[in-house]
């Protein structure tokens, strides 16, 4: 939503939110399943059971287009490709099993040229930039095409849902970053309703023992068949149920995504909703796509992009070894991303599924696992969606949980940080977690964690006193 219309949101009475949800859920309903939406989704079927030979056939046809394309339209990548010492020529002879000799792409580099030189010279004009939730510093942002958006979710449709038994016109219900609820007071009810895509938005931000009954009221009000969202959020929710003995109409299936699903979660689900969990990953650049199968294995989708998986000498790992991922996408030629590394992390497995796909297997999605974060009044979360966007000065950032009292955000600044950032900051983590002591201090670095990597959310606490 604009900030206009999330300003009358925010003062506007429940059964206008329910309404300006609804209208923009209808919105969102003919920009993702209109247009090329259906041909997208048949075509997406009929790939599903290529042979090895196959996926390779087309996964080189697709790299030489974006490659070519590239060049010609994209002036970042025609400045990065010559100073690689590459010509157009050049580009024509590189195939799947040679992306080596492309040069990488980082999140720092598209954070500064996503709005300028990394953008094709003809894109197309009916399209818009989305951030990310900015967790970490910066957004990234990246330009949606309609066009693109619908080859997208025919893929996540095909791939996502339907391997999880359930479909696009299904009821369900979500958990995700957006703020629905503008404010940290537990005032009732904690969910939304989207009438054009059968949806009922949860709030990530108010799950706790106090608020829990009323969560549970929208699952017997409206014919959820299924859930989706944060895996973390998911799970607070699902426990709490468990633990107050709540029960739930049963679901199809739970679809989790943003963190490492674990057995736990799993078990859990399976008590609670009687379902089988499908994991997935992917990110907001849509330039990769890892999705669970009906037999428990994860997939890469070969007609989302190329997956390379690297070592930290930029070597392919070897089965069972952690790897960076690194993403060539073939879907959005309007901001093309390239060998770009995006941040987490997997392990591959040579097996083959009894499914019968020749899609590369995963043995395991790493992820993101951040530390949980209390309210005073028990609520749970790990994901502060949000608090840095906008704010283009932080480069990097760390929030602290020092104590149920106070949190300590760590910020890399270019430049300093202006009070009334610091201000917004501050306001931002109070509309999650309510009245609470929040300190902002600058630093040059923030040191990762004894095993070499950075979290982005820290809690010195274990449960709340």
């Amino acid at each position: 939503m604009t900030s206009f219309i999330t300003n009358i949101y925010s003062k506007s009475p429940l059964i206008i939110q329910n309404l300006l949800i609804s209208a923009y859920g209808y919105h969102w309903q003919k920009r993702r399943f209109g247009g090329i939406f259906p041909y997208e989704y048949h075509w997406a079927k009929e790939r599903e059971f290529f042979s090895k030979a196959e996926w390779k056939e087309y996964q080189n046809t697709e790299l030489e287009q974006l490659l070519q394309h590239a060049y010609k339209n994209v002036p970042f990548y025609k400045d990065k490709f010559t100073k690689h010492g590459l010509t157009a020529a050049d580009l024509q002879n590189i195939d799947i099993d040679h992306l080596h000799l492309l040069p990488i792409t980082l999140k720092d580099e598209v954070r500064k040229y996503g709005k300028t030189s990394l953008l094709s010279l003809n894109k197309d004009s009916k399209g818009n930039f989305f951030s990310s939730s900015g967790s970490t510093g910066t957004p990234v942002e990246i330009y949606y095409s309609h066009k693109m958006h619908q080859k997208w979710f025919a893929l996540y449709e095909a791939r996502v849902r339907n391997w999880a038994g359930v479909n696009k016109n299904m009821w369900r219900g979500m958990i995700g970053g957006r703020r629905i609820i503008t404010t940290a007071k537990n005032i009732a009810p904690f969910y939304r309703y989207n009438f054009f895509e059968k949806q009922i938005y949860f709030s990530a931000y108010h799950i706790g023992p106090a608020t829990i009954t009323d969560y549970a009221k929208a699952f017997k009000k409206y014919p959820i068949a299924y859930m989706t969202g944060y895996a973390m959020s998911n799970f607070f929710l699902a426990k709490l149920f468990n633990e107050k003995n709540i029960p739930i109409p049963p679901l199809k299936a739970i679809i989790t995504s943003s963190e490492k699903l674990t057995d736990e979660m799993r078990t859990t689900f399976s008590k609670v909703y009687g379902c089988k969990t499908y994991d997935s990953w992917s990110g907001m650049e849509y330039c990769g796509l890892i999705s669970e199968c009906e037999h428990g294995s994860l997939h890469i989708n070969p007609d989302v992009g190329i997956i390379e998986v690297l070592n930290d000498a930029m070597q392919p790992v070897k089965e069972n070894e952690i790897g960076t991922i690194y993403c060539t996408g073939f879907l959005n030629y309007d901001q093309p991303l390239i060998r770009y590394k995006i941040g987490d992390n997997i392990i591959l497995s040579s097996a083959e599924c009894t499914c019968g796909r020749s899609m590369p297997i995963v043995k395991e999605i790493i992820g993101r696992t951040e530390d949980i974060v209390y309210g005073k009044d028990g609520r749970q979360m790990v994901r502060f969606h949000g608090i840095f966007a906008g704010l283009n000065a932080i480069k990097m950032s760390q929030v602290i949980q020092e104590n149920i009292e106070t949190i300590l955000i760590k910020v890399v600044v270019d430049g300093s940080l202006k009070s009334k950032d610091k201000e917004l900051i501050i306001a931002r983590i109070k509309s999650q977690l309510g009245e609470i002591n929040v300190c902002i201090e600058e630093v040059t670095h923030i040191p990762l964690s004894a095993n070499g990597k950075f979290k982005a959310v820290i809690s010195r606490i274990q449960t709340p006193h």
